[in-house]
Order: structure tokens, then sequence, then C-alpha cells
């Protein structure tokens, strides 16, 4: 397989208020399904294990550090809502949170400008109300898709639900992929799906959501992030947030090195975006110590990095008023809709 030469990233400031400027990675492009390299890939279960129980406990931040590594997390935020009883009022809310995630005076204490979340992400029938909201904005609309979160639907009505959601103005499509070519090895399956999907999102970003509780083994985890970057991922995603095990440390810990491997092979860049079960801020300092760890600084901006989450802000900003004011307050002051 011939070695694909790196791409240049270029830095791009909004004009929008509040946003920081973004780095902004050239779009991931889809390269042949390399069977030699996927049936290379192993996991050694007790190694990744034994390496994500010890980051936590070798990771303090304390005072200035810590509020700086916070204020980083919330603009690495996909601030979500993918409740049943989700209306356009939630939706307009929670837009609202992300424009302006930390209060005022909490920024004003700490010497920042205003800054967002990475992104609001929404079931397709709310894109139009968070167009409204987010107008005025650059922060990405992301719209779940694909028959989430079993992915179970014909394939045909998931291709056309991710047309429908960028035509609705999505920028970024959270997909979900189909486990059962997983479980059952057939990797040009997922492959042929993932690039289809791929297809299906023209110019709007792509997360693969890879359900990997649902996989089986960390090495299923591993080759399935693989392919899924072959066929033109822009993310991978670990979780739907609606399984029984979301996003863990040795999975984090498996699809960050099967970015790293990728970036080495081929110079691309490939974003990952832990989702479902993060809701402290102590979790949130740990992922992004991994991402340093593993992948380096450039992995710690909003295009290459993301946490799928509802309530994390909620005890970030707590812990900002903490650090700030000596006192906690209660979190309904904090809520994101």
């Amino acid at each position: 397989m011939a070695t694909q030469t790196t791409p240049q990233h270029r830095e791009t400031e909004t004009d929008a208020p509040g946003h920081l400027p973004q780095v902004t990675e050239p779009r991931v492009e889809p390269m042949p399904l390399d069977m030699d390299w996927l049936r290379s890939v192993q996991a050694n279960t007790s190694a990744i294990e034994r390496r994500a129980a010890a980051l936590p406990a070798r990771r303090s931040l304390k005072k200035d550090h810590q509020a700086a590594w916070l204020l980083r997390a919330v603009t690495c935020i996909d601030l979500t809502t993918l409740s049943g009883d989700d209306t356009a009022r939630r939706v307009e809310r929670l837009c609202a949170k992300a424009r302006q995630p930390i209060a005022p005076d909490l920024l004003d204490a700490l010497g920042m400008a205003p800054i967002t979340t990475g992104a609001v992400c929404v079931y397709h029938e709310m894109i139009p109300a968070a167009r409204r909201a987010l107008e005025g904005t650059n922060i990405p609309i992301a719209a779940v898709s694909t028959g989430f979160p079993a992915g179970l639907s014909p394939l045909e009505l998931r291709i056309r639900e991710i047309e429908m959601s960028v035509e609705a103005g999505a920028s970024e499509i959270d997909i979900v992929i189909s486990r059962r070519h997983v479980l059952s090895g057939d990797w040009q399956a997922l492959y042929d799906e993932m690039r289809a999907f791929r297809e299906a999102c023209g110019e709007a970003h792509v997360k693969a959501i890879l359900a990997t509780g649902e996989l089986g083994s960390l090495r299923n985890v591993a080759r399935a992030s693989l392919v899924c970057m072959m066929a033109g991922a822009d993310f991978i995603k670990t979780s739907t947030g609606k399984e029984s095990v979301n996003a863990t440390l040795p999975v984090s810990l498996v699809m960050i090195r099967a970015i790293r491997e990728y970036y080495a092979r081929t110079g691309v860049r490939v974003g990952y975006k832990p989702a479902g079960g993060i809701s402290k801020a102590k979790d949130a300092i740990t992922y992004l110590a991994l991402m340093k760890e593993e992948l380096g600084e450039r992995w710690l901006q909003p295009d290459l990095f993301r946490f799928g989450a509802s309530s994390l802000l909620g005890d970030i900003e707590r812990q900002l008023e903490h650090h700030v004011t000596g006192n906690y307050s209660a979190a309904y002051r904090h809520a994101t809709a």
C-alpha cells in the first residue's frame, strides 16, 4: 500500500462572536480496504486495561492548570439532547447554552474571552430549531442518523436519512455502523456500508459510531476502527449513549491507538469522540490527558476531539465556579436545557 503524504493543516479564525480560532484538517479521503493490515491488528486486553487503570491515578491538575484544561474541554463538547421527548424549545435552550456555556462573570474572573461548545448534536427533526437558534455563529449542527441508535433500518433509508439531514443544514453526521458486520467478521460489508455513508454525507463531516459495548472484544473494536477510517470516517466515536456500556478508558485507548497507527501509515489525521457516561469534570481531564499522551496536543482541538455529552458541561461549570469563588453551587443552577 502506498503511503500518502502528510496533509498541511490550516488555521482559520472565525468572525462569529464567542468562538475560538480553529484548526481545520482536510477531509479524510477513503482508501482501499487493506485486509493484510486489518488481519495484523491485535489487542492485548490485560496490557490495555493496566494502562487505562493507571491513567486517572497519575494525572492530578490543580488550580489554574485545572481550570485551563476544563475550559479546553468545554470547547470540545458536542452538547447533546437525544431524548424521545425533545422539543424545539428544549433545543433552543440547549443552543443558547452552547453559545454561552460558561457564565460571563466566571470567564471575566478567569481572564478568558467568550468560548462556545464544539457543536450541538440533535435528532434530524430538531435541525431546523437548532439552525434558527445558532444563526450568526459558526457552531456546527451534528445530527444522529442511519437508524440511530440500533442502525437496523434498510440501507436505502439510512442513506436517505443522511442526505435529508445534510439538506436540512447539518454539517456533521453521526452514523451508526451495523454491529453484525463486525461480529461476523464481514469487514468488506462494513467497509462498503461506511463508504456509502461517507458518500451520502457530501461535504458534511461524518462520525462513525462503533457502539463498542456491543462489539464483543477489544480486537473487534480496533479492527472496526481501522475499517471505518479506511472508508473515509472523519471521526470514530465510541457509543450512541444508549448501550449498556458506553465510553470507557480501555476502549478509548484501543481506538486512539488505531488513530495513531492510521496517521503513522497514511499521514491522515482522524478525530475521536468518546460518548456516553462522561459526566464529571475529572473524567474530562482524564480523557484529555489520554489524548495528549497518545496522540499529542494537535488532537486537543475541537476539529479532532469531541465529547458526546449532555451533563458534563454542568459539572465543569460548577468546578470553575469553585475555582473562582471557593464555593460549590447546586447542580440545578447549571442546567443545559
